[in-house]
């Protein structure tokens, strides 16, 4: 290859190996979502079996800016 071809495929490695890099940064994140939202999924379960916990209180109003 010349000179201008080995700078080529340096920076398609790099790019691929920060697209790697990427793509395993948001495939651990997203299993971990997967992981609290199945959690949540978990406790609210439960805390519809234990008969609602909170539902007779008063909602609470979130003030707006």
């Amino acid at each position: 290859m010349s000179g201008g071809g080995d700078y080529l495929a340096a920076a398609f490695l790099v790019f691929f190996a920060l697209l790697l890099v990427y793509v395993v940064i948001m495939a651990v994140r997203m299993s971990r979502m997967e992981r609290e939202l199945a959690e949540l999924n978990e406790i609210a379960a439960r805390r519809d079996d234990d008969g609602g916990g909170d539902r007779d209180r008063d909602p609470v109003e979130v003030p707006t800016s």
